[in-house]
């Protein structure tokens, strides 16, 4: 099943369970609802408006460049942007709904020293400041992953 999800890209439990069948395994839902809370796997949005399965540990080829900022995501990956707004050492960025958690993976992926996490919703996301970042600082950094209009 892990390297079906990291191969593949499979957006529901009926596909899941047609490769599986596929490759001689046949399971019954709720098998495949308790395989994929243990393996911790999440749905995260396509550019294409789809979703897809992926696991918390996935070691893609993108995951990897992500993380090691060699590559950046195309403000066209990221739809689902709509606002972001500071508050104190907090930074509030509200996506469409079902957007947040693929949103809030790719500012995580780029282990940016300005950002210490972030704690995803359905359509908000939570990014926390480094102490003594200034908003115009996390702006800067979040332009590479978030559609922002910077200033010149």
């Amino acid at each position: 099943m892990v390297k079906l999800i990291r191969s593949k890209c499979i957006g529901s439990q009926d596909e899941l369970a047609a490769e599986l069948a596929q490759h001689g395994y046949e399971v019954t839902q709720a098998t495949l609802s308790r395989d994929l809370k243990m393996l911790k796997t999440t749905k995260v949005p396509t550019d294409r408006g789809t979703y897809v399965y992926t696991l918390p540990d996935s070691d893609t080829l993108k995951d990897k460049l992500l993380a090691r900022g060699r590559i950046k995501a195309s403000p066209n990956f990221q739809s689902g942007f709509l606002s972001l707004t500071f508050s104190g050492n907090l930074v509030v960025i509200k996506t469409r709904n079902g957007y947040a958690s693929g949103i809030a993976y790719d500012i995580d992926m780029h282990r940016f020293p300005e950002i210490l996490g972030t704690i995803p919703g359905s359509d908000t996301i939570f990014a926390v400041l480094a102490e003594g970042v200034t908003h115009e600082q996390a702006e800067k950094v979040l332009a590479q992953v978030l559609p922002l209009e910077m200033d010149s």
